[in-house]
């Protein structure tokens, strides 16, 4: 290690503060500096090279290195490198942004808003239920419900609805109007004996019961990824979507498609809408809308809503809500450049192609003495560990071993994030299939390097 990565390194430990990180290990350990990235390879300070099993944060779709990306974002830069959409003031590539992702939308949605995140973007849909709802003289209908486990952001209102017990401690959080149903786990929660199918109608009826019990007249929304990626990757059950949203139709409850992680080819199709046959009334996406190029989100609805969103205009004077940064030309710019990029190479035929050498190889794993189950579509599959794969008992949580998986795995030479016992694998959409090689090869040695220390207290 050189003494200008040692010195970034004492600097990161000085004054940075880390978001979802264990501050005192910080502290004390200090940060992985990753200096540099080349297709779906990161290198560390270390001069180590590491496959990229995470996207990034399931971003980074294209990989590192993208010249087109880059370039375009320069051009952008020399020609207008800022301009404000408030105002009724407006640039051509946000424009043709907006145009684009109307064209490529599930569900008819026909407007569209942009944000820097996707945390932006579902707080945005969160205040527009809220302010059309008062357009449509329903204003107790300000119930959100989320999923336990579901992720959908860290402002207030989003880590709220988001099912993530430990963004909530010591914040005072959820708000109040923010609820959970039950998270579809089905290998970990169903009952003996019971079906796919009969979990997800439990399910669903337990979603039933919430809305009972908080009365239909005040919740206004659910929201839900298409596959919960903060809760460990984890894919629908049979029949799960067609039971949930079936309850959502008879206490007609609007529905929020997250999908920040699913959009752009992750599950195999454009959208994770397309994937398991959702119906939306919204859509949020940002991460690969700019490959993660540039910080960029959307949010998507019908012209429905944007006339309930008139009315309140009208009778204030102005829509009173939007971001400086919203609307970006550069970020617009490179959004389109991605997009043209997604349609060159066939990205989602892409997907395809190599997710069956993917997933066959994450289903080689599902024998491994620490794998309870494996669960995955496209690029984007999760592994549950379990002590007793045929029992489902768990380990010990103060074990933490899915951390010391994801540990290993970094020393391997392979990103991979663990989710409390679950591990989510999601790499870079360009993969090839020689490196899904690899990248699986060093995942199998990093789960047996954790068993090596995990069976002597079994």
């Amino acid at each position: 290690m050189n003494a200008d990565a040692k010195h970034s390194i004492k600097a990161d430990i000085a004054h940075h503060v880390h978001p979802q990180s264990n501050l005192r290990q910080h502290a004390e350990h200090g940060p992985t500096m990753i200096t540099h990235g080349k297709g779906v390879f990161i290198y560390d300070s270390e001069g180590r090279e590491i496959i990229d099993g995470f996207s990034g944060l399931g971003c980074v779709s294209l990989g590192y290195h993208n010249e087109r990306l880059a370039d375009a974002a320069m051009r952008q830069m020399n020609m207008l490198p800022f301009a404000p959409t408030f105002y009724n003031r407006s640039h051509p590539r946000v424009a043709e942004l907006g145009e684009r992702l109307i064209g490529l939308a599930p569900g008819g949605m026909n407007r569209v808003m942009f944000q820097c995140s996707g945390s932006e973007a579902n707080d945005t849909a969160i205040k527009l239920l809220w302010y059309t709802n008062t357009a449509n003289g329903m204003p107790n209908r300000r119930k959100i419900i989320g999923r336990v486990r579901g992720y959908h952001g860290n402002t207030v209102a989003t880590v709220s609805l988001s099912g993530q017990p430990h963004m909530h401690a010591k914040f005072g959080l959820p708000l109040p109007e923010f609820k959970h149903t039950e998270l579809p786990n089905y290998y970990r929660f169903h009952i003996d004996g019971e079906s796919e199918v009969e979990f997800s109608a439990r399910m669903a009826a337990r979603f039933e019961d919430l809305i009972l019990s908080e009365g239909p007249e005040t919740v206004a929304a659910f929201f839900a990824e298409p596959a919960i990626s903060g809760g460990g990757a984890l894919m629908p059950p049979e029949g799960y979507w067609n039971a949930m949203q079936a309850v959502l139709r008879k206490y007609d409850i609007k529905f929020v498609a997250d999908e920040v992680v699913c959009g752009f080819g992750r599950t195999g199709n454009l959208w994770g809408s397309q994937t398991w046959g959702l119906e939306p009334d919204m859509v949020s996406c940002a991460k690969a809308l700019s490959a993660a190029f540039f910080p960029i989100s959307a949010l998507m609805f019908k012209d429905g809503m944007y006339s309930d969103m008139m009315k309140n205009s009208d009778e204030v004077g102005v829509f009173g809500h939007g971001y400086t940064y919203a609307g970006h030309p550069v970020g617009a710019a490179v959004a389109l450049e991605a997009l043209d990029i997604y349609d060159e190479i066939d990205l989602v035929g892409h997907v395809r192609k190599v997710s069956e050498t993917f997933l066959a190889r994450c289903h080689s794993l599902s024998d491994h003495p620490l794998v309870g189950e494996v669960r995955g579509v496209g690029l984007f599959c999760g592994f549950e560990l379990m002590k007793d794969a045929r029992t489902r008992e768990p380990f010990d949580p103060s074990w933490k071993v899915g951390e010391l998986v994801q540990n290993f795995a970094h020393d391997r030479g392979l990103y991979l994030r663990a989710i409390g016992d679950r591990m989510s694998f999601m790499p870079p959409l360009v993969i090839k299939e020689d490196e899904i090689e690899i990248a699986a090869d060093r995942f199998q040695a990093a789960l047996d390097d954790a068993w090596a220390v995990v069976r002597g207290r079994i």
